[in-house]
């Protein structure tokens, strides 16, 4: 396939891109094709509307650093969006202070996601690992392995560190997968205001019974950081939205690669010192949607791949085509376990290198340091082809995962 430059845009590769009918792991044939032979070229969005496609690894790492672009456009109302989810689709904030604003929220809430406390964190997160896997085994055969564990484990962490009641995950759960629906904006953008509107609510919990947790500690410097409800509302709702959302699918994925690929299963089961090296190759693999793509808006005039990028264009970064480079990793499409998958880009790369990847890796490597010790036959309870992927949703991800054991 070959895009050309004056087609116009409803004739354009269209977001999401077909799945991989023959690998239930792969990515979309449509990224791989892209990627070796135009590795920039104009799209579609699921939203409509134009933007600039980027698949190889170099250029992709490349412009995650560049300071041209930003996640903020001075013509918000005119930007081209990803989608018409309600987070992470449009321009956020404005380019004259956009690096202000990332760098305030990244000394505020990087304390609390740094990876020496969350080292302090794992005992817990274990405790909760623990009890997920005891109430697995104790539930009927086959079971949802995405409801049984790759759900509420990072609920259950995120809403413990952030100081949200554990009681309130269902109320959580239905807004944020609201949230990122594709298929009904306004129902979307409705439960992003809902789950602010819980925000709120817990605004006012923490403020007359402060804990030990982040809400508390950024009501605690709101004065002094000149912190107003609102932000600290909508800042707690994108935290416990990225803290729980993408590392669901993770675990699932995850697990989904260890149960088709037997080999690789059993390397794990025999050393377990090879988790943390599994659980890189694991974040390098994943395929949760087949638009996996991070926004930027370019706010300048700049050329990539001898392509030139108008100033106000969107740019999609396609971190899980990227991962899948032949020029980076040997043989891209293999699963293996012990290889050194360090390069990945799967939490991004530069200033917005995200925050929570040191408590995502924290929860991956607690489970599959775990599982198969305590579950030594699970399987899958149906064949990987009739898996449903969430391809309606921003996430992705799998609807549910039977299991046995």
């Amino acid at each position: 396939m070959t895009i050309t430059s004056d087609l116009p845009v409803v004739d354009l590769p269209a977001l999401p891109f077909e799945r991989d009918q023959f690998d239930v792991n792969g990515i979309a044939p449509l990224f791989r094709e892209l990627r070796d032979t135009q590795p920039i070229v104009r799209v579609r969005t699921s939203a409509g509307d134009e933007a600039w496609l980027v698949t190889r690894y170099e250029e992709v790492k490349t412009l995650l650093n560049d300071p041209r672009l930003g996640r903020s456009h001075p013509e918000p109302e005119k930007a081209a969006r990803v989608a018409n989810a309600a987070v992470l689709t449009g321009p956020l904030g404005t380019p004259d202070k956009e690096v202000a604003a990332r760098q305030r929220f990244r000394r505020l809430i990087g304390p609390s996601f740094a990876a020496r406390r969350v080292e302090k964190l794992r005992g817990q997160v274990q405790e909760i690992v623990d009890q997920l896997l005891d109430d697995l085994a104790a539930s009927p055969q086959p079971a949802d392995f995405h409801e049984a564990l790759s759900f509420p484990l990072p609920v259950l962490v995120i809403c413990q560190l952030l100081g949200v009641p554990t009681e309130d995950r269902a109320e959580f759960r239905h807004y944020s997968a609201g949230a990122t629906a594709l298929d009904d904006p306004d129902a979307a953008k409705a439960a992003w205001e809902r789950l602010v509107g819980y925000m709120y609510r817990l605004i006012d919990i923490k403020r007359a019974e402060p804990g030990e947790d982040v809400f508390s500690d950024l009501l605690a410097v709101a004065e002094q950081e000149n912190l107003s409800d609102d932000e600290i509302a909508r800042m707690g709702a994108g935290l416990l939205f990225a803290g729980h959302e993408t590392t669901v699918t993770r675990l699932d994925l995850g697990t989904l690669l260890l149960l088709t690929h037997p080999d690789q299963r059993e390397k794990l089961q025999n050393d377990l010192s090879l988790v943390p090296s599994a659980v890189e190759e694991m974040l390098r693999m994943v395929a949760p949607s087949t638009q996996d793509v991070l926004p930027r808006y370019a706010h300048q005039d700049i050329t990539v791949c001898g392509t030139d990028v108008p100033a106000g264009d969107l740019i999609l970064l396609a971190f899980t085509a990227t991962n899948r480079d032949p020029d980076v990793f040997v043989d891209p499409d293999r699963f293996d376990i012990t290889r050194d998958s360090d390069r990945h880009i799967a939490f991004g790369h530069g200033p917005r290198f995200c925050i929570g990847s040191s408590l995502a890796r924290a929860e991956l490597q607690c489970l599959f340091a775990t599982l198969l010790v305590r579950f030594p036959d699970l399987q899958l309870a149906v064949p990987p082809a009739e898996l449903e992927f969430r391809d309606f949703t921003l996430t992705g991800g799998v609807t549910s995962l039977p299991v046995t054991w």
